[in-house]
């Protein structure tokens, strides 16, 4: 079953998509969208390729110190507070 809606895009190039659209593709804010230009039109699809490479990796690295021991040992350590 087709289903047509309209919506207009704004002087930002921004466009509303319908609530119905939304709520039937699970879009959320922060869903990532690709748009496909055939002769016919244009078609957005939920997902693709579009996370970030880091977004993917995130979490996966296990270190057996803490980050910031880490940072300090490749940058040096960081200045110390002073007292007012």
């Amino acid at each position: 079953m087709r289903y047509f809606m309209k919506s207009t895009i704004s002087s930002k190039g921004q466009v509303t998509v319908p609530v119905e659209v939304r709520e039937k593709l699970g879009l959320v804010p922060g869903t990532v969208v690709t748009f496909q230009i055939l002769d016919e039109g244009a078609l957005m699809k939920k997902g693709g390729a579009g996370s970030h490479p880091v977004d993917r990796l995130y979490g996966t690295l296990k270190l057996k110190r803490p980050v910031d021991e880490l940072l300090d040992e490749m940058r040096g350590p960081r200045p110390k507070k002073r007292n007012s």
